[in-house]
Parts: structure tokens; sequence; C-alpha cells
């Protein structure tokens, strides 16, 4: 870049995108060549698909954001045609979970087609069409065809899998070539998006480059972005996989010598691969990226650059509360901290936080019309109850069962200070497991004659009751276990909405120390519960405390506000990157 600074050395996220958007990135980035953003979860409602979780989530921010600081962006993701919604059904007390499967059709949401592209398999070429959607600097390009199936469709270690994957890979590296693109940069988001890369190298190689060029120039140009912490319990593909639906696909022998030699005992984690691709390696918050144990081919741990998630504070904070933070110099235009922002939120006072929130109460009313609670029935609180929610997808490690661990606790607890309890999040379709403890959380709120009036449970957790549940809140609950949370961003909404925050020290929120939040502390799940049961009850209590409020909103904003915005985020990665 041909800055009059160094990037790195400009401070201020202003000055950096000023200087970004001044110079266009011509040494870097431009139209032609633009920063690729890969993934096979996209969460944007507004845009047609309909992700899994918060990794989805982030993909939809980062274009967001990417859009508001006029960067080159391509985000590319598969559009499944067909979608999942949970439903919940009570029956003399029993609850059973079911999925409801509904065709989605990209021609409703204002895609273009552009072409068709294929890959093949042993069973012969799959045509893929190609479609996009040309936001201000960023443009969503999508591979789809009627077979394609459902996000997650199938077993992790599954042929069906393997074909999505495949697919977005060489499909959607053909779909840039369609437009004329060459990236500049391939994120890769996390390992399912390995085989872009792979179509890149094997491009170079076919075309002329000599292979060790072709692997250096693809291994700096390839930034893996992982999201989990624990390499041993990633899916596994077989040589035999690969031969059906990978190799097909590549014209360098080459190529196919160098990822067949990536096999170990017929089997291959695409982690070994990927880390094998890319040079650039980020973890996505300091906990993770000092936690996540993974290994390269020769058996050495494999470090990752610490780049915490972000979320476009634009489209997750009420427009009430957006706008106290604009007119008191608290957020500059890319929704980061101005100067001295700490001070300038000490004009934050309690009796503006609770107005502030009472303002949202509406909107999360509003939004619970469109969604019964366990029982089929709306629910509407009362303006002077206080809420506590948790919403997250519902798996193990986030314990969605620990605040049920003792229920009269809990009741005693809700109806001291005339609270309840929102909490939603899909369980993943397949998941016995966890769709029991569902069903088991629920009986036990069934029969206590106190959490059944106090507790509700929403199926079809989507962004729209995520974004209402955080601004319409007083508290929020995250309780992962210690090391198995990557970073999450569900708190990081709740924060930033004025909610006062209850969690463990784990992923993003472990950036900060546990001083400036309702920290969940204990070395046996035992004491955790003892200390969220406190928590909770002083979490509660400060709503009705003047200095409490002030106090504890205030070390939140002032310590999470530079941590949570997907400008920081994006700034950290063009930084990394170049």
């Amino acid at each position: 870049m041909s800055f009059d600074h160094p990037v790195d050395s400009i401070e201020d996220t202003e000055g950096f995108f000023d200087a970004i958007n001044r110079h266009h990135l011509t040494k870097k980035l431009s139209t032609d060549n633009p920063y690729t953003y890969w993934s096979m979860e996209y969460y944007d409602k507004e845009n047609g698909i309909r992700g899994g979780g918060g990794l989805g989530v982030l993909a939809a921010d980062m274009r967001r954001v990417a859009e508001k600081s006029n960067i080159p962006f391509v985000l590319i993701t598969p559009f499944y045609p067909s979608e999942q919604h949970q439903k919940i059904k009570e029956i003399d007390g029993k609850f059973e979970t079911a999925s409801v499967h509904q065709p989605v059709d990209y021609k409703k949401y204002g895609y273009q087609f552009i072409d068709t592209v294929n890959i093949k398999t042993e069973k012969g070429i799959v045509n893929l069409e190609v479609i996009k959607k040309k936001l201000g600097s960023t443009t969503i390009i999508c591979i789809t065809e009627p077979g394609f199936g459902e996000l997650y469709a199938g077993e992790s270690t599954g042929d069906h899998r393997l074909y999505q994957e495949v697919a977005l890979g060489f499909g959607g590296y053909q779909a840039l070539k369609l437009g004329g693109l060459k990236p500049a940069i391939m994120q890769l988001n996390e390992v399912a998006t390995f085989f872009a890369a792979l179509a890149r190298l094997d491009e170079l190689a076919s075309s002329g480059m000599d292979f060790y060029e072709a692997v250096v120039y693809t291994r700096k140009h390839t930034l893996y972005t992982n999201h989990t912490l624990v390499q041993a319990a990633e899916a596994q593909f077989t040589l035999e996989q690969f031969k059906r639906f990978v190799f097909p696909n590549l014209r360098s022998n080459a190529v196919k010598k160098w990822l067949a030699d990536k096999f170990e005992g017929n089997r291959v984690k695409l982690s070994t691969i990927t880390i094998e691709i890319a040079e650039l390696r980020s973890g996505v918050s300091k906990l993770h990226t000092r936690l996540a144990n993974y290994r390269d081919q020769a058996g050495n741990k494999v470090k990752f650059h610490p780049i915490t998630n972000g979320i476009d504070i634009s489209k997750w904070v009420a427009p009430n509360i957006l706008n106290f933070y604009e007119k008191e110099g608290i957020l500059d235009k890319y929704y980061l901290p101005r100067d001295q922002f700490e001070q300038k939120i000490e004009t934050l006072t309690a009796e503006k936080i609770r107005a502030l929130k009472q303002e949202n109460r509406n909107v999360l009313n509003e939004t619970l019309n469109s969604y019964p609670n366990q029982y089929g029935k709306i629910v509407t609180i009362p303006d002077d109850a206080l809420i506590v929610e948790y919403k997250r997808r519902f798996v193990a490690y986030k314990r969605p069962e620990l605040p049920f661990s003792d229920p009269d606790h809990l009741a005693k607890i809700l109806e001291e200070f005339d609270a309840y309890y929102l909490f939603s999040g899909r369980v993943h379709e397949g998941d016995d497991k966890m769709t029991k403890k569902l069903s088991d959380l629920l009986a036990i709120i069934n029969n206590h004659p106190i959490l059944k009036k106090r507790v509700f449970y929403f199926a079809d957790y989507d962004e729209k009751l995520s974004y209402a549940l955080s601004v319409g809140s007083n508290i929020s609950i995250n309780v992962p276990k210690v090391g198995l949370e990557a970073c999450g961003t569900s708190w990081m909404k709740d924060v930033a909405n004025l909610g006062v925050l209850i969690s463990t020290a784990d992923g993003g929120v472990a950036d900060c120390a546990n001083n400036n939040y309702y920290c969940v502390k204990g070395q046996v799940e035992e004491d955790e519960i003892s200390s969220l049961y406190q928590c909770l009850k002083e979490a509660l209590a400060s709503w009705n405390n003047d200095f409490e409020l002030e106090y504890m909103i205030k070390r939140e904003l002032q310590n999470f506000l530079p941590i949570i915005s997907g400008a920081r985020m994006l700034k950290d990665y063009l930084n990394y990157l170049f």
C-alpha cells in the first residue's frame, strides 16, 4: 500500500479506512482483485440465506462492515435451496422437537443468474448455477443446484457433505473466473472451504507455473481462520471419498500427488491440508489462539494470529442506543470508539440506561408476537419486569442447562426480583443427545409452578429474535465450558445494547479482565453453579441500584466497545494480511 504512513502506524480506525479509500488499495485490493471470503455458512435473511449460528452471522457482519468501509470484497457461499426451521410441540407435559424444511427461491432476493459451472464426481458432471448480488463495494457470489441440500446436511464425514464442500471450492473458484476476478487474498472461514485454495493451486500448477512456486504463491495469498479448538474432534474423510469427489476435479498430476501424500492410514483431516496450503492463520480470540491445539503434518504445533471476532454494530444495536453513542461522541463513523470515549461514557446515567432499554421493550414484545413459546402461546413481558435471556445454538459445550441445575433456587431468584427468563436456540438436526436435554429442561420448567410462569423457550431461533432479545432484555447469560468457546458474538450484541453480562471467562469475553462483567467462576461445575446464581442475584439487584447499574454498564462499555467492533476486526485482518 503506498500510504504516507505504514498502515499499522495509523491507530484510529477512521484514519485507517480514510487512507484505504483515498488510495483505493491499488497495490493490493481492487474491484478486479478483491478480498475474497469463503464460508459454507452465511446468515443473512435479508439476502435470502439462513445460516446455522454464529459462524454464518459473522460472515454476514464481515461483508456488511466491508461494504461500509468501501473495501472491494467478495463473499463466496452456497445458496441452499432448502432451509430448516425448528418447531416444538407439547403433549401432556411432554415436549417434542420437530424440523420443518422450507424451499427457498433466490430470485425473490434480487440475485442475478450469471452462468453455470460444473464439477466432476465419479458419477459424472454436476452443473452448478452461479448467482450474484452486488451491495456497494461488496458482492455475494453463490453456487447452487436443486439437489444441493440444506446447510450441514448429512453426516460430517459423509459423501454429501464432502460434495457440498467440493462444490463450493471448485465451483466457487470457477464462478470468480467467470467475472474476471483474481483474489488478492482468500480467507478460508474454517476448513470446509479448503477446496477453494486447492482449486487455485491446481489452476496455477496446471497453467505452466512450477509446482513449488504455485504452492508458495497459494500459501502467501491464503488465510485460514480457525473457529474451533480441538483438532482431534474434527471429522475425517477417506482417500476413497477423495478419489470419487476431489481428484476428478484436479488437472495437475503434481497437485494430485501432493494431496495424496497428506493422507495417513487412508484418512485425512481437512485442517491438516488447510494448514499446509495457508501460510497465514488466525484464531478468533486471544484465549482461543492460546488454547487451540492443532498440529501440522510433521507434528509441530500450529501458531495462530489472534484477531478477535467483531459485530456490525450498526445492525445489532438499537437505533436509540446507537444515536446516544453518536450524539455523545463515543463512536466514530465506523462505530469504533473515539478518542477519550471512556470519559464520554461517564455521561451515561442509570436513568438514561433504564429509559433507553425501556423503549426497546416494545421491540421485544412485538417480535415475540411471531414466536410462540413452548406451549404454542404468545408471550408479553410486563414493562416493569426484568428480563434475563439466553440465546445460543443448543449445543453441549454452551451448557444451556446450567441455570436450571437447581430449579428451586432459580425460581426463588426470578420471583424475588420479578424477573422472566427467556431462552432460545436451535438443536442441530440429528443431535439426539441435545434434543433429549431440551425436552428434559422443558419438562422441569413445566413441572415447577413458578418456572412455568416465568421461563419461556422459543424454538425457531433466528437473527430477528436474536436482535429483539439483545435490545429488549436486561441481563444476558453466557456460560460455555471454559476452554471450548472460540469467541462467541451473541454476548457482544448484549453489551453494546446496555445489557448486563453474566459469563464464564471464555472466548472473546476473556479478552478483558473478569472484573468487567459478572464472572462465573469455579474449578468444578458445582462451584460454577453456585457462582452463577450469585451473579444472577447481583445482576438483577443492580437494575434497582443506580450506582451499581452505572458502574457495571460503564465498565462493560469502556472495556468491551474497542473489542466488539467489526471495523476493528476488519482493520486487524487488513493489517495482518498486507
